[in-house]
């Protein structure tokens, strides 16, 4: 085995492990965890949970409104579970969602913008004895320009470690969701873009087919909205409609983030031209945790939707009509010109007698 494809498997191992490792840092983040969250490997295992203080009591993640200026003080308990004192980093990153609709955090080389550079860790980093807990406080400094809005991020600790087998190191990384929404005028939008239909039809012309409807949701607010859709396929005026079910509820979405999806509509009718119709109602979710629904957004676009095969017999018809009359056409003229010259030596004949 030459360098190059050693190179190649090592690069190939790092990347499975990062990401085996980063889903699940990314269930504690998203705080799909029930109670604490738990990173595990052997004798090496910690927990994390947030404080109980003034902002409440067994919290599954942290919800501040502040206004631009103002300042969170908050904490973070982490536990050694394990067998050997740790030593941990702890640091602060913005959120994200990833194409499997689960919020990430960035990893520490990548630069924060948002919470991630307004939280600060009271340290860099934790040292715990076996069956030990650490209160880790962090202040979150809203700057005074901050544009009002919704931003999610989240407060990390992480431990590197060695791979002696592999020649790499692999960064376990645990966390809880902060989520921060800034003080001034909330403007929560999402729009859906780039409707379109397709349809797939079936050899018997008569039969129902299933037509295909796609599109991006967008979040071009200033509020993380979830959100609810309903998509229905119609023929012209609206005729023989058909409603979509079972459709995938999309993640809530931070401002400026996009969501694609495609839905089935089983049981079309192929009535030549096709109109889809989606509508979006934005769901907006307080501090507390209560859910508004608002006005819903609704998007139609056409398409085709052709019975083939149908189409094939009416063509071959009318080329058997056409072809019929073509042929009595040229029926009928040839029968006059055979008329028009048995006339024509009619009249020659006669002509001829009266000379003779």
């Amino acid at each position: 085995m030459n360098a190059s494809v050693r190179r190649w498997k090592t690069t190939t191992a790092t990347l499975l492990r990062t990401a085996t490792l980063a889903l699940l840092a990314t269930s504690a983040v998203a705080g799909l965890a029930t109670g604490p969250a738990l990173a595990a490997d052997g004798d090496v295992a910690w927990t994390v949970r947030t404080a109980s203080n003034s902002y409440g009591a067994a919290r599954s993640s942290y919800s501040y409104n502040v206004n631009p200026g103002g300042v969170v003080e908050d904490e973070m308990v982490v536990a050694n579970r394990g067998k050997a004192p740790l030593k941990l980093s702890v640091y602060a990153a913005d959120g994200f969602t990833t194409e499997a609709g689960q919020l990430d955090l960035l990893p520490r080389d990548k630069t924060s913008t948002a919470i991630g550079a307004w939280a600060r860790a009271g340290t860099g980093s934790v040292a715990i004895q076996p069956g030990k807990t650490a209160q880790v406080p962090f202040t979150i400094s809203v700057p005074e320009n901050a544009t009002p809005g919704d931003y999610v991020g989240g407060i990390l600790t992480s431990l590197t470690q060695a791979e002696q087998a592999e020649g790499i190191n692999v960064d376990r990384r645990l966390g809880i969701r902060i989520k921060l929404r800034v003080g001034g005028e909330l403007k929560p939008s999402l729009a859906i873009d780039d409707l379109h239909v397709t349809y797939g039809g079936t050899f018997n012309p008569f039969s129902k087919g299933d037509a295909t409807v796609s599109y991006t949701i967008r979040n071009t607010g200033n509020a993380a909205l979830a959100g609810k859709q309903a998509v229905s396929v119609s023929g012209p005026f609206g005729s023989l409609r058909v409603k979509a079910g079972g459709i995938s509820a999309p993640p809530e979405l931070l401002p400026g983030e996009s969501w694609k999806v495609t839905v089935p509509v089983h049981g079309v009718a192929p009535t030549a031209r096709l109109a889809a119709t989606a509508t979006l109602t934005p769901l907006l979710s307080d501090a507390s945790g209560s859910i508004t629904p608002l006005k819903p957004v609704q998007v139609t676009a056409h398409g085709w939707a052709l019975p083939w095969m149908l189409v094939l017999v009416l063509v071959v018809l009318i080329a058997v009509l056409v072809g019929a009359l073509l042929y009595r056409r040229r029926n009928r003229v040839a029968r006059k010109a055979r008329e028009d010259a048995r006339v024509r030596d009619a009249v020659e004949q006669a002509l001829r007698g009266q000379e003779a």
